[in-house]
């Protein structure tokens, strides 16, 4: 860094002072011409002038009157004289004490007297430097002489040397302040910056500074900054996971996070590279003025599955939503992903309006959701979409393919009921890959699922697949039976597998979970207090003074029971008009699917519900819900969950839902109740949660009283063990177990199936 400075130092002092003494000399010479040309031009006007005069006197014939013309001048600034000379370049007269200049006549004059106009020159004379002006003389059309008029020229050499020194000094002055100026910046803005930076380096190394203490400002070096700040966090977390599995080994545990799952689903690959397919994509690239914005979508399936794509290198297949998407891909519509460290790859899948419309928001979301969800919404199948949904599952397939390739033993991940048909698409093309698909929604039983006019198209489709997996065993159960009745199979009820066309698929239940975050517990039991503070200033933003909270956190969706969580609500306030005026339930609801009838409808009922509600309670300071209709991000979203005295989660019908999960990992205080329907999948690890039959108005009223007056002892011990549950299968553990059930299953060759076919139909 002292070299550094020394080489600056030198290198602005040259380069200063050659820059300024190169403006200098520019100004100093232009400085000389201006006084030259000044000269000149008045040596003109004077010469112009006297010459007329001279002429005139000339005819007269007399010495003594052109003697006492020239006499007359000889007392204005820096003139020496002039002299007046005949044709023969003999002197005529001459001002008194040019004798010493003027011992001869000036080349000048003769030049002029001959040429016969004018000449001006600078010459030193005895030792002098002078301005010589001379000009021919004409009496009567007929040249009779010269004039020179002589001007003292070394006053201009005399004002140059004085405009140098004057320059140097201040080139010295510039130079010094250049460089201290310089330097100041460079210490200000540079070396201190840089000093710091790496001291916070040098402190994260050695584990003097916490993970969350920010980078110092590097505001001249962004991209510099960006590296730095992701090897910090590549730091950090390093750090983190080394001491947390430390942790683990003393304690003899094994919980599961994003390192231990990198580091699995790599052994598991063997060499081999994972593909995950679904239709909504990790990283959306939307227009925002003339910049785009990278928006990650609020979802626990980016946070399960990128570990596991950044340990292999994978490919993540999806539909390409944002307006600026194709913007950013290459020429085969891929870019690599996240941005900011890239380490896998997305490659976008564009669909027409017609295709979204007939295959998402048509076949998908108006057939199979309301189908699987049986949440008392008829399911509506049009061959117009099933047509979509057949072309788009088509069309990923193909983009499958292309990925896949030049790829050995290619592991393919597909997610939920977009595309139940690509399984079967993919292992026609290519046997040797291994394909899962996800089932992220309920599987209803064979008599409900027996509705959809091409149950049997899907079915097949999906036991094209090595592995499905759902939720919980019960929806295992209802797919089992729902094969066993519509497609021709054997079923082994034994190892939950289906023997089918000389495949065999296992299915197998995956519950999903969310990402429990370790935190500092001995802080957040030292502040109490703390949610108290974040509710209060919670309800004052929403303009509502009240004593008791509770959260809701939905897609305004049929199936999520939201008007039956309001009627609740109000009988609660019925039945326990001690909390009026102290008990408000903020719902958190995102409109979904606005365009589909039944969610405008929907979202029409559920604002209309809630305004009949608080019209019936409300005061002027305090109304009993809040209904906020927007998308929130998960920021926004965790303050509400941490302040929360209760969390109401009254699906309908729902295959896992995660936001009875988010609650519970964001009480890292061991207080709060979760009300959680039993018609969740969560009801079947969360057996600490006030369980409800949502359609049972009063049992969810009374669940609500029961949370707000439990006991502090009774909600701490239930949190614990919630806690203890998504903690030791959080979503680190589901993607392991799917990527490892999928790595181990054993690609039988068409010959070894119908042996086994063949034997266990004698064996029958």
């Amino acid at each position: 860094m002292r070299l550094l400075s020394v080489r600056l130092i030198v290198s602005l002092i040259l380069g200063s002072t050659l820059v300024s003494l190169l403006f200098s000399y520019s100004g100093v010479v232009g400085e000389k011409r201006n006084l030259r040309s000044d000269l000149e031009h008045r040596a003109e006007v004077l010469g112009e002038s006297l010459a007329g005069n001279v002429e005139r006197s000339w005819g007269s014939g007399s010495e003594a009157e052109l003697q006492r013309l020239v006499q007359r001048f000889g007392n204005r600034e820096h003139l020496l004289g002039v002299a007046v000379y005949d044709r023969h370049g003999s002197l005529v007269a001459m001002t008194p004490g040019l004798e010493k200049l003027l011992t001869s006549g000036p080349q000048t004059v003769s030049r002029a007297i001959s040429e016969g106009h004018q000449q001006s020159s600078f010459d030193n004379l005895a030792g002098q430097r002078v301005h010589i002006l001379a000009l021919p003389l004409e009496r009567q059309g007929e040249l009779v002489g010269g004039l020179a008029v002589l001007h003292e020229a070394g006053y201009i050499r005399q004002q140059t040397l004085r405009t140098w020194r004057e320059a140097f000094l201040r080139v010295l002055a510039e130079v010094f302040l250049i460089v201290l100026i310089t330097l100041v910046i460079v210490r200000w803005s540079i070396t201190g910056p840089i000093a710091r930076a790496a001291q916070w380096m040098r402190a994260l190394r050695t584990g003097k500074v916490s993970s969350r203490q920010g980078i110092p400002d590097l505001d001249l070096f962004r991209p510099l900054a960006r590296e730095v700040a992701t090897l910090a966090e590549s730091l950090n977390q390093a750090r983190s996971a080394a001491e947390n599995e430390a942790r683990l080994r003393e304690a003899s545990e094994s919980m599961w996070t994003a390192d231990r799952l990198s580091v699995q689903v790599h052994t598991r690959l063997e060499g081999s590279r994972l593909f995950v397919v679904s239709n909504r994509e990790p990283y959306i690239h939307q227009r925002n003025g003339k910049a785009i914005d990278v928006v990650v979508p609020p979802s626990g399936l980016v946070t399960a599955l990128e570990p596991v794509l950044n340990a292999c290198d994978g490919t993540w297949i999806a539909h390409g939503s944002g307006d600026a998407d194709v913007e950013v891909v290459d020429s085969r519509d891929r870019l690599r992903v996240p941005v900011d460290d890239p380490r896998y790859s997305l490659r976008r899948v564009w669909l027409s309006k017609a295709q979204e419309e007939g295959y998402y928001y048509g076949f998908a979301n108006e057939g199979l959701w309301p189908l699987c969800h049986i949440a008392h919404t008829r399911p509506i199948f049009r061959a117009a979409d099933w047509r979509h949904y057949q072309e788009v599952n088509q069309k990923f397939t193909e983009a499958v393919l292309e990925e896949i390739e030049d790829v050995p033993n290619p592991v393919i991940l597909t997610q939920d009921y977009h595309f139940a048909l690509l399984p079967r698409l993919i292992k026609e093309k290519r046997p040797d890959a291994r394909v899962a698909i996800f089932w992220h929604i309920p599987w209803p039983n064979p008599e409900a699922f027996g509705i959809c006019p091409w149950q049997r198209q899907l079915v097949d489709g999906l036991l094209g697949a090595d592995l499905i997996g759902f939720h919980i065993q019960s929806h295992c159960n209802n797919f089992l039976q729902t094969v066993d009745r519509i497609v021709e199979s054997r079923v082994d009820w034994e190892h939950f597998s289906v023997l089918r066309q000389d495949h065999r698929t296992a299915v197998r239940p995956f519950p999903i979970s969310v990402d429990l975050t370790p935190e500092d517990d001995s802080a957040e039991s030292a502040n109490q207090g703390l949610n108290y503070l974040e509710r209060s200033a919670l309800l004052r933003g929403l303009g509502v003074e009240a004593t008791f909270l509770g959260i809701g956190v939905d897609r305004v969706d049929y199936t999520k029971g939201i008007l039956e969580r309001f009627l609740a609500v109000e009988r609660f306030l019925e039945k326990c008009s001690n909390y009026q005026g102290k008990f408000t339930f903020v719902q958190v609801g995102a409109p979904s699917r606005t365009h589909i009838k039944r969610y405008h409808d929907l979202l029409a009922e559920v604002e209309a519900e809630a305004e009949r509600i608080n019209w019936r309670f409300q005061t002027s300071r305090w109304k009993p819900i809040v209904f906020l209709k927007r998308q929130h991000s998960h920021a926004e979203i965790a303050p509400y969950y941490r302040a929360a005295d209760l969390c109401l989660v009254t699906s309908l019908h729902d295959g896992m839902n995660l936001v009875s999960k988010e609650f519970l990992a964001a009480r890292h205080d061991e207080r709060g109740v979760l009300i959680l329907s039993q018609f969740t999948g969560a009801a079947r690890e969360l057996r600490d949660a006030l369980l409800v039959n949502p359609y049972d108005i009063d049992q969810t009223a009374d669940a609500i009283r029961q949370a707000l007056e439990m006991e502090p002892e009774d909600k701490q011990l239930r949190m614990q063990r919630m806690r203890r549950v998504i903690k030791e299968h959080n979503i680190y553990r589901w993607a392991g177990n799917l990527i490892t059930e999928l790595c181990e299953v054993r690609l039988d060759a068409p010959e070894d199936t119908q042996e086994k076919l063949r034997a266990s139909v004698s064996f029958a």
